[in-house]
């Protein structure tokens, strides 16, 4: 998984878990996507999307992580048909960082319909899940990176690997914005970085972050068996990731890579993932195809393999998951909303 489910808070309302953030150039533009409330949940948890919740795509683009645009979908109660009335504001400058921030109206509409607005045109609904993993693989990783060992997978057979989200589905939110939207803010390489947050209203009238995500599969590596870590990776800013959780991640990653024996120094080795990986923000180049690979991360595709690369990354090691993109049943579709069918 890639944040599937990835905290207890994630879990007690998975309509406010991200599962998964995909950034890749579309028909019109860049196209944000933030997967929600997967069917491997609690069957008797709600699904959905919160209707007491905000769902944030955050750019920045200047590399400072700290987001220069704030682009945020708020959504109201399902009605008979099970749709669900949403609201996409703008916040730029010192809005986009506050929580308070009222921001401007771009559009309106409901679920599984697409609202267009005058930079972009954005979309939400049940969708099938584009993601894979190998229940097995996912699970020795984990232990892995909390146990300081290498992945023992010696009693696995690869041909026999399956995919655990094979048939499930995901409720999608997705954006496309136009160049010129972006372009404006970008540097002059036209880099630019993006994460989503989920937050939930409080009592007291504030906001409460739920689940923050970037990078894949930064849970899986790091928090399978650290539930601790899991809710704390979700807190924060950007800004301050290293400050916070640089050190406990350098940490697995020594132990994993010492057990191996694939550095000469593994916890100068640790240190050097670690700050690859923080602050936890995914790099796109504006215009160009998105490739979450192991020749490099610019944006993310929806059909990239992130398992195979993030693990033999972070293990210094080959790490395979013995499946693919094959593996979906429900594959993604050309033109927008570009997320699978449910």
């Amino acid at each position: 998984m890639s944040h599937h489910l990835d905290s207890p808070q994630a879990r007690k309302d998975p309509r406010l878990d991200i599962t998964d953030l995909y950034v890749f150039r579309g028909e019109r533009g860049t196209v944000l996507v933030t997967n929600h409330s997967h069917s491997l949940a609690d069957p008797d948890k709600p699904r959905g999307l919160h209707p007491e919740g905000k769902y944030e795509f955050k750019i920045d683009g200047n590399g400072d992580a700290v987001e220069d645009i704030t682009y945020r979908f708020t959504f109201g109660a399902a009605g008979a048909d099970g749709s669900q009335p949403f609201e996409l504001v703008r916040l730029s400058g010192p809005e986009a960082r506050d929580p308070f921030g009222i921001g401007t109206l771009v559009a309106d509409g409901r679920t599984g319909e697409t609202a267009d607005f005058d930079h972009g045109r954005a979309w939400a609904g049940r969708a099938g899940d584009p993601f894979w993993i190998e229940p097995t693989v996912l699970h020795a990783v984990g232990a892995a990176f909390e146990h300081g060992t290498t992945v023992d997978l010696s009693g696995w057979d690869p041909a026999k690997a399956v995919n655990l989200f094979a048939g499930h589905t995901v409720h999608s939110i997705v954006l496309e914005l136009e160049d010129a939207e972006l372009a404006a803010m970008a540097g002059p390489d036209g880099l630019v970085g993006v994460w989503a947050v989920a937050s939930l209203a409080t009592d007291a009238g504030g906001w409460r972050p739920v689940n923050r995500a970037a990078l894949p599969m930064l849970h899986p590596l790091f928090t399978q068996q650290d539930e601790h870590l899991g809710d704390h990776l979700n807190e924060g800013h950007p800004r301050e990731d290293h400050a916070t959780h640089g050190a406990a991640l350098a940490a697995k990653v020594a132990g994993v890579v010492r057990a191996y024996g694939t550095a000469e120094d593994p916890a100068a080795h640790g240190r050097a993932v670690a700050e690859r990986l923080l602050p936890n923000v995914l790099p796109y180049r504006l215009g160009t195809p998105a490739s979450f690979s192991f020749a490099g991360w610019n944006g993310r595709a929806l059909t990239d393999n992130a398992p195979d690369v993030m693990f033999s990354f972070a293990a210094n090691s080959p790490v395979a998951l013995g499946i693919g993109k094959e593996s979906v049943t429900s594959k993604p579709r050309a033109a927008f909303p570009y997320v699978p069918l449910a």
